[in-house]
């Protein structure tokens, strides 16, 4: 991580600075605050570097997005993942069932113990 992690943030307001043109977030800790805001969206080319992430992400575009955070318990199902980066990300109680994930990298991703390898995909 960079430096301190701030927030919580919640979601709705997280997906406000995104849509005003701020890409890179680091050190966030954003949070669900129940308008599921993230779900079905695009945030292609996100940058997210030491967050920690606890919200819903299903059906959202994350296409080239860099995520080096926790993102321990967000549920990507269904979402187009199609050349984002987890590597070295916290993939503890996720969900990836449905997701497109063609060119995706998850090498020292790591879930409950278990560090993905180079060209390994998450089944979950």
């Amino acid at each position: 991580m960079d430096g301190e992690v701030i927030g919580p943030i919640p979601e709705s307001l997280f997906l406000a600075r995104y849509q005003t043109g701020e890409r890179r977030f680091s050190d966030l800790e954003i949070v669900s605050d129940g308008s599921r805001a993230l779900e079905n969206v695009s945030l292609d080319g996100i940058e997210l570097v030491g967050c920690f992430l606890s919200v819903s992400l299903r059906g959202t575009s994350l296409r080239n997005a860099l995520i080096h955070s926790n993102v321990k318990t967000c549920d990507f199902t269904g979402a187009d993942l199609r050349g984002a980066d987890f590597r070295g990300a916290a993939l503890c109680s996720t969900t990836f069932k449905g997701a497109k994930m063609e060119g995706a990298a998850f090498e020292g991703a790591f879930f409950h113990s278990y560090d993905l390898t180079a060209g390994e995909l998450p089944d979950w």
